[in-house]
């Protein structure tokens, strides 16, 4: 047997000792020992975002908008509420997955570092979704709560809303976390996928108005958009509304993003982590 397959064998029994839940976790750790001791700069996308737009758009604007067919017979605070709570987890997630991800490839190289421990590429990769899921948890959890004080919700369906949040925040970050383990010059396509995909996609999936106001030719558009997915998702258990049927088909396709981004990144983690 030759050094090198000794070497090998001896790092696959090693990475044995780690568990596949432990490798994650301990990746989770790391971050967290980083993140309570700087949360302050950070305060501004874990929840404050979004209720920026609620003060803005629901609060300000919303105030010279009736009651009425358009807004579901609610207030337009309460109507926007719910969508803007998926639009922050949205962007708060794909913002968590992009420049940070990249940076563990190619600036500060933890996941080198890492991976040459017994904590696998696939390990690393799942720590990453455990952490955005919980910086998105505490961001929709944070935004709800404030934003009950503005009469923003009807009733307890904001925690369910919370839950869509969270799903609809790691169906998007599993494809944009595979997009950015192909990156190694960002240049500018990270500025053109928030330029040209979430700012657009904010805009028009149904967060500010029903897509039934967009041009039948170009409703298309909101329809792919998993954020229009998760808004009418939050909007039906927060407003009513919503039936079985679409119910199970929205969440089938936020799942179905999640775990066909999740099969990608993991892929080009080991591509890009396996020397």
């Amino acid at each position: 047997m030759t050094a090198v397959e000794q070497r090998s064998r001896s790092v696959a029994s090693e990475v044995r000792v780690v568990g596949a839940w432990r490798g994650a976790w301990l990746r989770v750790e790391g971050l967290w020992t980083w993140y309570r001791r700087y949360w302050t700069s950070n305060l501004y996308s874990s929840g404050l975002q979004p209720l920026l737009y609620l003060l803005a758009m629901g609060v300000g604007f919303g105030s010279q908008v009736r009651p009425g067919a358009l807004t579901q017979g609610v207030s337009y605070v309460q109507y926007v509420a719910p969508a803007l709570l998926v639009a922050g987890a949205v962007q708060f997630a794909i913002g968590e997955s992009t420049y940070p991800v990249l940076s563990g490839f190619k600036w500060q190289k933890d996941y080198l570092a890492i991976t040459a421990t017994p904590v696998t590429p696939g390990q690393v990769l799942g720590g990453h979704f455990l952490w955005v899921g919980l910086r998105v948890l505490l961001a929709v959890v944070v935004y709800a709560v404030i934003a009950a004080f503005f009469g923003a919700w009807t009733g307890p369906g904001v925690v369910a809303a919370a839950l869509v949040g969270l799903m609809t925040g790691l169906a998007c970050a599993a494809p944009v976390t595979a997009f950015a383990a192909t990156t190694y010059d960002e240049g500018t396509r990270f500025s053109s996928l928030f330029r040209f995909v979430v700012i657009p996609m904010v805009l028009f999936a149904g967060t500010f108005f029903p897509i039934s106001e967009i041009p039948l030719g170009l409703r298309w558009l909101a329809w792919i958009s998993p954020l229009w997915h998760g808004n009418e998702l939050a909007r039906g258990v927060t407003l009513g509304g919503l039936d079985f049927g679409p119910a199970i088909g929205h969440a089938a396709v936020l799942v179905g993003l999640f775990g066909l981004g999740g099969l990608l990144a993991r892929r080009f983690f080991y591509r890009r982590l396996v020397v």
